[in-house]
C-alpha cells in the first residue's frame, strides 16, 4: 500500500489523467444506450407522449408482476423481436428489467437500429415495487 500511494504523489498526473479517462468512457457509454428515468418520469412520458414500456425480463419474472400495458420481449430475444416495437420507433420507449442494470444493452441496440427516444428506467422493477406502483400478475 505504500509503494502505491508513493507511485501516486509521484505520478499524480498520469493518475489523474487516467481518472478523467475512466469517467469520461463511462459518461460516453450511458449516453449511447439512452438516459435513464426515474419511475414517475417514465410514467409521465408513456402517458404524455403514447410510449411504451418494454420489459426485458425472463417470463417467469414477468408473469410474478410487471407494469401494466408493458410489452414483454426478454432481453436475449430483442434483436429478434425488434420489428413488433416498430410502431414506437419515434415516441419514447422506457426499458425495464430487475434492477436496472441490463436495459443498457438493449438501450444500444435500440438507438443503433434507429429508435430515437430510449430510456432506461433507473432500480427496475426493484424501484417500482418499491415505490408501491401498481403492477399486474399472472399466474
Amino acid at each position: 500500500m505504500a509503494l502505491f500511494l508513493e507511485f501516486l504523489t509521484q505520478q499524480w498526473m498520469l493518475a489523474l489523467a487516467l481518472m478523467v479517462v475512466v469517467t469520461l468512457l463511462v459518461l460516453h457509454e450511458a449516453r449511447k444506450s439512452g438516459p435513464s428515468v426515474s419511475p414517475q418520469q417514465a410514467i409521465n412520458l408513456i402517458n404524455a407522449e403514447q410510449g411504451v414500456f418494454v420489459d426485458l425480463r425472463d417470463s417467469a419474472d414477468y408473469k410474478a408482476g410487471h407494469i401494466v400495458e408493458s410489452q414483454h420481449i426478454p432481453a436475449a430475444k430483442l434483436a429478434a423481436r425488434m420489428a413488433e416495437l416498430e410502431k414506437y420507433r419515434d415516441r419514447p420507449v422506457v426499458l425495464v428489467c430487475k434492477m436496472g442494470q441490463q436495459s443498457g444493452a438493449a438501450g444500444k441496440q435500440l438507438k443503433a437500429a434507429g429508435f430515437s427516444r430510449v430510456y432506461k428506467m433507473t432500480g427496475g422493477m426493484m424501484e417500482w415495487s418499491n415505490l408501491q406502483l401498481p403492477v399486474i400478475s399472472k399466474s
